[in-house]
């Protein structure tokens, strides 16, 4: 990791300095994804089974995921990550619960009812990532939130061969529909619809290059699916004081570098006694990881800075916008009022990365690549959307009619003051009008 002293760094140098790396959309990328998904528009369920047979080396009699197969898998997942399983989701069902909406039914002034109502997304598709590392913690995250929030439909794609782990976290969350089919292709499926798959109207979870590239083309499409998020590689940026424990910093960097290549991860300091010793450490639990390689890759375009003090190291922190937020320092929670960007924070020197990744209860779907300045970490209000309803009584209508014809009148919207002076002519007509004998 280069390690750069922030204050003798130029405003330029500072901002190349705190660069992700590059996502690479190439035209080629582009252009195949596209290719993918006007294949699966065109040619549906065959378009699967063929891509499936092409990237996976699978040839599928089914894409649907059997109830006898589900429990098969199940049996075989062992008792202790079984129980383990279940506390993670009982810890994210506690958080995500707490998030429901409060109702909000006012009266903004006399006769003028306004309140807004919260209904679940109907149809929703929950990509998980499979591969060397099947994420089952990912089916926890999106799958509890979407249940807490009532969706109707709730459909899980994943590439096979499904790792028993997907399968009994799937099972467990009480999501019945699971397909066998990963990729662009699986993300085109959600969005467009098939024979076999439903067509849903918003789509969540991570992926590759391909399923990120494939979230961004539907979500662009007029008959396509929304997205949870923009997705880049992961990341982590731990900001540490003298008094923080080298291990602990340098367990965290390395849990976020195994990800993936193209991750980032970034230490900002006050101490350069603690750099030391963070390297010293990070390359005796390098010896320990089965993906070093992958680590030691994502850690040489990584960064140490080295600031003035802890304000200073608030602003680096705060420039990055980091996806993962650990603070290691004296009094953790004191700084929490100064840090404006960041999916996740972690305070202090027990709590890593990983409880959230895991098992804490917060969502470990989060923004990256700087998109915390903008976007929130995934929770429940993402599985849902608002409605704002009005109702006026005949003497809330008069006291606001005045406003609503002045403020048309200055926009000359005549048919919107039209719509306030009809009624009110009308009002008047019938108040006056002689009763029949």
């Amino acid at each position: 990791m280069q390690t750069l002293i922030w204050n003798n760094l130029t405003e330029v140098e500072k901002q190349q300095a705190l660069a992700r790396p590059t996502i690479s959309t190439s035209d080629e990328l582009k252009s195949a994804v596209q290719n993918i998904i006007d294949f699966v528009r065109l040619q549906g369920d065959q378009a699967l089974f063929e891509l499936t047979e092409r990237f996976d080396k699978i040839m599928l009699d089914s894409l649907e995921v059997t109830p006898q197969q589900i429990a098969n898998a199940c049996e075989l997942v062992p008792e202790d990550l079984k129980l383990a399983i279940q506390n993670a989701k009982r810890n994210i069902q506690v958080f995500h619960e707490a998030q429901k909406l409060p109702i909000i039914d006012v009266e903004t002034q006399q006769g003028v009812r306004c309140e807004v109502l919260t209904r679940p997304i109907n149809q929703v598709g929950l990509y998980i990532p499979g591969g060397s590392a099947p994420l089952f913690s990912t089916v926890l995250m999106l799958a509890v939130p979407a249940k807490i929030a009532g969706c109707k439909k709730i459909v899980l794609c994943t590439p096979p061969p499904i790792a028993n782990e997907i399968l009994y976290t799937a099972n467990l969350c009480g999501i019945e529909t699971i397909y066998c089919v990963g990729g662009a292709q699986a993300i085109a499926a959600m969005a467009l619809g098939t024979e076999t798959i439903d067509k849903v109207d918003k789509i969540f979870g991570p992926g590759n290059a391909f399923v990120t590239e494939a979230k961004r083309q539907v979500s662009q499409l007029a008959n396509g699916a929304t997205i949870d998020m923009p997705a880049g590689p992961s990341e982590v940026l731990v900001l540490a004081d003298e008094f923080a424990d080298a291990d602990f910093v340098a367990s965290d960097l390395l849990s976020q570098a195994e990800h993936g290549a193209d991750s980032q991860v970034i230490l900002v300091t006050t101490s350069e006694n603690l750099v030391k010793q963070v390297l010293q450490s990070v390359e005796k639990q390098l010896a320990q990881l089965a993906r070093a390689e992958t680590a030691r890759q994502a850690l040489s375009h990584s960064r140490i800075f080295i600031a003035e003090n802890l304000q200073q190291c608030i602003e680096i922190s705060n420039q990055y916008a980091p996806e993962h937020l650990v603070v290691q320092v004296e009094n953790a929670r004191d700084l929490l009022p100064l840090l404006d960007n960041a999916g996740s924070i972690f305070l202090g020197d027990y709590s890593p990365e990983s409880m959230g990744d895991y098992a804490s209860g917060t969502n470990h779907v989060l923004p990256t690549y700087s998109y915390s300045k903008t976007y929130s970490s995934l929770g429940l209000a993402d599985f849902s959307k608002r409605m704002t309803v009005q109702e006026l009584t005949p003497q809330g209508f008069m006291d606001l009619a005045k406003t609503v014809e002045r403020m048309a009148t200055a926009e000359q919207l005549d048919a919107h003051k039209q719509a306030v002076s009809i009624r009110l002519a009308k009002m008047t007509k019938q108040a006056i009008q002689p009763i029949a004998k």
